[in-house]
C-alpha cells in the first residue's frame, strides 16, 4: 500500500497543475496499480508540461521560420588530388583517435518495427540480404571489425525505450552480444513525456496509466546524462561520440575521415549529408539560419528555396540530413547541465484514451498532442561544426517503410550493390544492369571485410563472381 503522505503530496501536486483528473479511478485500483500511477506522476516535469501546453496548445504562437537562410559550408566528396590529400590527413587523425580509445558509438534504437509489419524492436529486423542478419547484428559486426583493425575498444551505448528495453536486452543476451564484450555494451532508456489533449490535460490510456511517448532523438543526450552513461564515457576516456540510428544498413561505423575532420576543426557537433535525389525530396537540409548552423525541415522550405540553384546550376540547398553526427563529449555535458534548452516540437496525433465509461477508445482522427526534441536542434548552439558530404549509395539506405522507397527491399538491394562495388574495387569483375543493380546476389560480412581495403588483402585476384556470393 502506498504511503498516505506520499499519496497526498503527489495528488496535491497534480491538482495544483490542473491534472487531478488522472486520479479519477483511484478507488478502483489495487495497491500495485496505485503505486504504478504514483511512480509515473512523480517522474513528470509539471513546469515543463504546463509551459508546453501554454505555448503549443492553449495559446499557440504562429509558427514560422524566421530569418535569412544561406547555404552551409560543406566538405565535398573528394574529386581532386587536393581534396583526396585532405581526406587522407583527416583519416589518419581519426584513426589515431580510435586507436587511443577516445570514440564511443551511440545508437538510437527506441522504435518498434510496426510500420514494417514486424513485431518487436526495429533493431531485430532481419536486414542481411542473404544472411538475414538483424540490424543489431550488422552494426555489432562493424564495431567488432573496427576494434580489430585499430586494436581498440569502442564502447557501444544503445538507447532503448520503455516499449522495447527488456526485449532488446534479452535479444543481446540470447545472441551473446554478437561477439562483443558484454561490459562494453551499455543500454539506457529514453525519457517519456505525457501527451496532452486539446485542453492541455494528460490522457489516461488505462485506469492507472497516463499515455506517454518518447521525447524524441534530441532526448538522447539528456538520457545519456540521467542514466550515468555520460559519466561512464568520461571514465573510459571517451572524447567524441559517434551518433547514428538503427535503420541505416549502409552506415560507415565511426568513420575515421569524418572523425578526423571533426577534431581537426575543434568541432562540437558535426554532421554527414548526402546530395538530394531531386529538388523536392522530402528531407531536411543543413543551412545557415541567421548566422547559426541549422537543419531546416523540408516542410519549412518554400518551393523557391527547394529549387534554388547556384551559378553553376547545382542546388543551393543540397545537403540532405541523414542523422549521422559526431558530438564532442564536453559539448554534450554543457548542453544537458547548463542553461541551454533544446526546443520541443509538437505533433497533432491520434492517441488512445478512456471514455466516460472507462473503456479504451482508438480515435479515428487526431485528438491530442505529442512533444519531441530533435538532436539536430543542438547545432545552432555550436561555435564550430563540420558538415561532410558522402556518397548516398555507399553510406545511406534506411529501412523505414514496408514497401516502396526506404523499404527492406531497397535497403537489401543497396547493400548488395555496395558489396558488389567493393568487389569491383578489389579487382573482381561483377556484372551490373542498366539501373546499377548487381546481377545476382552478394553479401560480405564486416567480419570478413569492412571495406575494399580489407577485401583486396583477402580475396584471390583470380576469383570469379558467379551470381551468388556470401563471404563471412
Amino acid at each position: 500500500m502506498p504511503e498516505k503522505d506520499d499519496v497526498t503530496a503527489v495528488m496535491e501536486k497534480a491538482h495544483q497543475y490542473g491534472q487531478g483528473h488522472v486520479f479519477k479511478y483511484w478507488d478502483e485500483l489495487n495497491d500495485s496499480e496505485k503505486q504504478q500511477l504514483l511512480n509515473q506522476i512523480k517522474a513528470v516535469d509539471f513546469e515543463l508540461l504546463r509551459r508546453l501546453a501554454d505555448e503549443h496548445i492553449l495559446e499557440p504562437a504562429e509558427q514560422s521560420v524566421a530569418g535569412v537562410l544561406e547555404p552551409a559550408e560543406i566538405i565535398p566528396i573528394p574529386d581532386s588530388d587536393e581534396l583526396l590529400q585532405k581526406a587522407d590527413s583527416a583519416g589518419k587523425t581519426g584513426e589515431k583517435l580510435l586507436r587511443d580509445g577516445k570514440v564511443a558509438a551511440l545508437l538510437v534504437s527506441g522504435g518498434q518495427g510496426t510500420r514494417l509489419g514486424f513485431d518487436g524492436p526495429k533493431g531485430k529486423f532481419p536486414a542481411g540480404p542473404l544472411s538475414n542478419k538483424t540490424l543489431f547484428q550488422l552494426h555489432a559486426e562493424k564495431i567488432i571489425a573496427m576494434q580489430r583493425r585499430y586494436k581498440t575498444t569502442i564502447p557501444w551505448y544503445i538507447m532503448t525505450s520503455e516499449t522495447n528495453d527488456a526485449e532488446t536486452r534479452e535479444f543481446f543476451e540470447e545472441n551473446k552480444y554478437f561477439g562483443l564484450n558484454k561490459k562494453d555494451v551499455i543500454f539506457f532508456t529514453q525519457r517519456m513525456i505525457p501527451a496532452m489533449d486539446e485542453n492541455g490535460k494528460f490522457i489516461l490510456d488505462s485506469k492507472h496509466h497516463i499515455f506517454t511517448n518518447p521525447n524524441g532523438h534530441g532526448g538522447t543526450l539528456f538520457s545519456l546524462y540521467d542514466s550515468g552513461s555520460l559519466a561512464d564515457m568520461k571514465k573510459r576516456g571517451v572524447e567524441e561520440i559517434f551518433y547514428f540510428q538503427v535503420d541505416n544498413v549502409l552506415l560507415r561505423m565511426c568513420d575515421p575521415v569524418f572523425l578526423g575532420y571533426h577534431v581537426q576543426d575543434n568541432a562540437e557537433m558535426s554532421s554527414k549529408v548526402v546530395p538530394k535525389k531531386h529538388p523536392m525530396e522530402k528531407v531536411g537540409v543543413l543551412g545557415i539560419m541567421d548566422g547559426r548552423l541549422s537543419v531546416v525541415e523540408y516542410s519549412d522550405l518554400s518551393e523557391a528555396e527547394m529549387k534554388a540553384t547556384n551559378p553553376d546550376g547545382s542546388l543551393k540547398y543540397d545537403g540532405g540530413n541523414i542523422a549521422i553526427h559526431i558530438l564532442n563529449l564536453k559539448f554534450v555535458e554543457e548542453l544537458v547541465t547548463g542553461k541551454l534548452r533544446l526546443p520541443y516540437h509538437v505533433a497533432h496525433k491520434k492517441i488512445p484514451y478512456l471514455d466516460e465509461a472507462g473503456q479504451l477508445v482508438e480515435p479515428k482522427k487526431p485528438n491530442g498532442y505529442k512533444f519531441e526534441m530533435f538532436i539536430f536542434d543542438a547545432l545552432p548552439f555550436t561555435n564550430d561544426s563540420v558538415v561532410m558530404e558522402v556518397v548516398r549509395d555507399d553510406e545511406f539506405s534506411p529501412i523505414k517503410n514496408a514497401t516502396g522507397d526506404d523499404s527492406p527491399a531497397t535497403a537489401k538491394q543497396d547493400l548488395m550493390n555496395h558489396h558488389a562495388r567493393m568487389l569491383t574495387k578489389a579487382g573482381v569483375q561483377v556484372p551490373f544492369d542498366s539501373e546499377g543493380n548487381v546481377k545476382g546476389s552478394v553479401e560480405i560480412s564486416s567480419l570478413f571485410a569492412l571495406d575494399e581495403r580489407d577485401l583486396k588483402e583477402k580475396i584471390d585476384k583470380t576469383f570469379v563472381f558467379r551470381d551468388n556470393l556470401f563471404l563471412e
